[in-house]
């Protein structure tokens, strides 16, 4: 890049005035100092030329015939002053950063700015949203970058962290660490509870003679937040997906607040808290801008599915009185029916699934006109594995605990669970390379087969002791 490399974008555009020519060859002096081209620079911790970058980009759009061009300009001063006071004792003895000094002085003292007064925000088109997480940690999460230099002042907006967590099915569950687990876990559970949400599933036996249990019940507690919302419940259950809370409104929170989608770009003016039917009766999808969380809620046959996106520490605002999360430690042990993806005892083959009943869930009537429910059929391991390639090519652990699904209960809609669990993961999910999950022993062509017909098999067996 040889010296144009060295120079500061925009000053240029200060040089139209004869006012400003003074700063103009201070910044020419900064980038001067040194052989062959290249910047003067101090130490790591010495941060002059960050100082200097950050004033040009705060003044190389004013020129000196526009209104108010002083006002802006002193604060940019100020703001640049304050930057090298900063930074001053790392920067003893340097000639840039002496320079600098001297030459904000000569500046304040030509253009009359005070020493006290407003400052320019380094980042001035950023505005904090209070009701809007993104928008919120955008100030106070440091960029990556920052890491490699520890006494760097940067506060480059960057996303904060997220985590997922999901269950469907007989039922699978993906923690926020992302472990999958099948369990039994029948009645009702806490998935999350933490100082901002609390979400609980209610699961019931899917076949008479099995452990494996199905939601049909999913509760959504979003807890009051400063001046952003007001305590809000959800409450779905099989045949009944509302597009409301429990009190009849559809959001909370006055629609003055910008809202980031996943690349953080601004989408428009929304309210802190509100509800988005995606199909009637089938997919309901629940936004909380302020903490950033995001939650689908499904019904595909007798049964729900839920898909969580929650910001890191919002997941781990909690007390030791609500340690029991299955979506932060997954299932007790006692409630494991995968072990792992293995059994101790290898058992001896079930009846087929056929012979088992399907469970109406508890309380509730005949199904309503919004509910798909087919007759259970009898797959072979085959039969069931055709059955789930439909719509699952990858052969992972969403596939394989389609297979179980099938095997266990005969009913083809949690082929379409499974489906649907996987998109929501990687609608929700934030790290791609963490999106699939494979059996253990996968490595042998023959060995998921011997896996699902083991974990068939102790949830069979698990109901019988």
């Amino acid at each position: 890049m040889g010296r144009a490399g060295c120079c500061y974008r925009g000053a240029e555009r200060l040089a139209s005035s004869p006012s400003l020519r003074p700063l103009v060859l201070l910044i020419v002096a900064l980038c001067y100092g040194a052989h062959r081209g290249h910047c003067q620079v101090a130490t790591p911790q010495c941060r002059i030329q960050k100082c200097t970058t950050d004033f040009v980009s705060l003044t190389s759009h004013l020129t000196p015939a526009l209104d108010g061009f002083d006002v802006e300009f002193c604060k940019a001063l100020r703001s640049y002053s304050a930057c090298t006071q900063r930074t001053a004792k790392s920067c003893r003895g340097n000639l840039v950063f002496h320079s600098a000094v001297l030459g904000i002085s000569d500046l304040m003292t030509q253009r009359n700015c005070s020493r006290d007064g407003p400052t320019s925000s380094t980042h001035p088109e950023i505005q904090s949203e209070p009701c809007n997480y993104h928008s919120r940690t955008q100030h106070t999460h440091p960029h990556p970058h920052a890491h490699a230099h520890p006494h760097s002042h940067t506060h480059t907006p960057s996303r904060p962290g997220y985590l997922f967590c999901g269950l469907f099915g007989d039922p699978h569950l993906r923690t926020f660490k992302d472990s999958f687990q099948t369990c039994k876990v029948e009645g009702a559970w806490p998935l999350i509870d933490n100082d901002f949400l609390s979400v609980q599933v209610t699961n019931v036996p899917v076949v008479t003679g099995s452990s494996a249990t199905a939601t049909n019940k999913i509760t959504i507690i979003f807890k009051p937040f400063e001046e952003c919302t007001d305590q809000r419940v959800y409450q779905a259950v099989t045949d009944d997906l509302p597009a409301a809370f429990v009190d009849g409104t559809v959001s909370s929170g006055d629609p003055n607040h910008n809202v980031n989608g996943n690349n953080g770009d601004s989408t428009g003016k929304v309210r802190a808290l509100w509800i988005s039917e995606r199909s009637p009766g089938h997919h309901v999808e629940l936004h909380a801008g302020y903490i950033g969380v995001t939650v689908i809620v499904r019904q595909l046959g007798r049964y729900l599915t839920l898909a969580v996106r929650i910001p890191e520490e919002m997941a781990h605002a909690y007390d030791a009185t609500q340690d029991l999360q299955l979506c932060l430690n997954g299932c007790p042990t006692s409630e494991r029916i995968d072990r792992g993806g293995h059994l101790p005892l290898p058992l001896p083959l079930p009846p087929p699934a056929l012979g088992l009943h399907l469970q109406q869930p508890h309380g509730q009537g005949k199904p309503s006109h919004t509910a798909s429910y087919s007759a259970p059929q009898r797959f072979s391991v085959e039969g069931a594995r055709a059955r789930c390639r439909e719509q699952l090519e990858l052969q992972d652990i969403y596939f394989h605990s389609c297979v179980f699904d099938l095997l266990t209960t005969g009913d083809a809609n949690f082929t379409a669970a499974a489906f649907s669990a996987l998109k929501d993961m990687e609608s929700l999910h934030p790290h791609r390379e963490r999106w699939r999950i494979f059996p253990q022993s996968s490595a042998d062509t023959s060995q998921p087969i011997a896996w699902l017909l083991r974990l068939t098999l102790f949830a069979l067996g698990s109901a019988l002791v």
